[in-house]
């Protein structure tokens, strides 16, 4: 019978406190988060379209919770995650047509990814403020 309290001497499986944090690792994290939160962030969106296909009183409720600060702080960031998760998709196909596997490109990418999503977000807002 094997004695319990020897250890077998079998390689630990990789995980994240083996690993050096890298901006693309951070990425893939938050590529994920955002995915999830635009699953909530449609539902309030799907929320704001039926109030408008109700009656005016629903739509005017909802309307003003969407125009409060904390429902544009929500938008803001449901917009962020769009586009975030949109640059990110789009690093992604580029890797997958085998392009940008270099480890310069890796984190151009990676940077241009987060500064990309965040302008794009500003203009997004100010277009939005200015048309409106």
């Amino acid at each position: 019978m094997a004695d319990p309290k020897i250890e077998a001497a079998r390689p630990l499986s990789p995980h994240l406190f083996i690993y050096r944090p890298m901006l693309t690792m951070m990425l893939s994290v938050v590529h994920r988060g955002t995915g999830m939160v635009l699953y909530f962030g449609t539902i309030l969106l799907a929320w704001w379209l039926i109030a408008a296909g109700t009656n005016e009183a629903y739509f005017t409720f909802v309307d003003n919770l969407a125009g409060s600060w904390i429902g544009r702080l929500i938008l803001f960031g449901y917009t962020w995650a769009l586009i975030h998760h949109a640059c990110g998709g789009v690093r992604h196909f580029f890797w997958d047509t085998g392009y940008g596997f270099s480890p310069e490109v890796r984190e151009w990418a990676a940077r241009f990814t987060v500064v990309a999503s965040v302008t794009l977000t500003i203009a997004v807002w100010i277009i939005g403020y200015v048309v409106r």
